[in-house]
């Protein structure tokens, strides 16, 4: 199972990083959007 891990990511891996960095977006977004109608 872990060689078809390495095999996955290795084969991904360009896009494992836009993946992370579009799920770290929508929870930047969603966080300022929970919290914003506290500050204001």
């Amino acid at each position: 199972m872990l060689k078809e891990i390495q095999a996955i990511l290795t084969r991904s891996s360009a896009t494992i990083w836009q993946d992370i960095a579009g799920g770290t977006a929508l929870m930047v977004v969603l966080f300022a959007g929970l919290h914003l109608p506290g500050l204001i």
